[in-house]
């Protein structure tokens, strides 16, 4: 059982990745499946065919009948996801997150001609208890894919595999709520150089670990 009590106007750090660390996405047409199901399975009452939802661009929509969860930032690697989210009603991670991911492994399997589960258990939840875990927790999911590089492959490069572009002005808005982020800074170009710096302290705490761990091995 998850020891932790999703609370409304608090955030949240999810994340889960493939079972066996298996790839989630095969081709651009997996990621842009999920990137619409994160979308469209974000509302309070059922949203019939995904199928016939399709036909309209990506963020598009707003949702009729209201959101289940803010999104403040997002990034979607070739065989993880990290989120942060907002819950907007009693249980609605836990409603969205049941949505997303059945929706999305009944996609894949039948597409893959698989069962079973693709996810490795249930998503993992972390409360994002202050101000400053938040601001860079940001900027380890908003740039995800900077440190996890080789994870990912060549045709991802062109596809909003991360909220960072919405929040850069590189992108129009898709998914996420930024004001919580962005309010804290004078404008988007001070945020992207915070960011730059934050990447540069993880991948340096990256290096180091992959030596330590070198080194035990030796």
């Amino acid at each position: 059982m998850r020891n932790i009590k999703f609370a409304i106007g608090e955030f949240y750090h999810i994340y889960n990745r493939g079972v066996d660390k298996r790839d989630i996405f095969m081709n651009s047409d997996d990621l842009y499946r999920f990137l619409k199901s994160m979308n469209d399975f974000n509302v309070l009452d059922p949203i019939g065919s995904i199928f016939e939802n399709s036909f309209y661009p990506l963020g598009s929509r707003a949702p009729k009948s209201g959101k289940l969860v803010n999104f403040i930032a997002y990034c979607l690697n070739q065989n993880h996801y990290h989120f942060v989210l907002e819950p907007l009603v009693d249980d609605g991670i836990q409603k969205f997150m049941h949505k997303l991911s059945t929706g999305y492994t009944n996609y894949f399997n039948e597409k893959y001609k698989r069962n079973g589960s693709l996810f490795q258990g249930k998503y993992k939840a972390i409360h994002i208890n202050s101000d400053e875990y938040l601001l860079h927790l940001s900027v380890y999911v908003n740039l995800n894919y900077k440190v996890h590089k080789n994870l990912n492959k060549k045709w991802m490069e062109n596809l909003p595999i991360s909220s960072f572009g919405e929040y850069i002005g590189k992108t129009g808005k898709i998914f996420c709520v930024k004001d919580i982020i962005l309010e804290r800074f004078s404008n988007s170009k001070e945020y992207k150089n915070f960011c730059g710096s934050v990447l540069s302290d993880i991948l340096e705490r990256k290096k180091n670990e992959e030596e330590l761990k070198y080194m035990l091995l030796e």
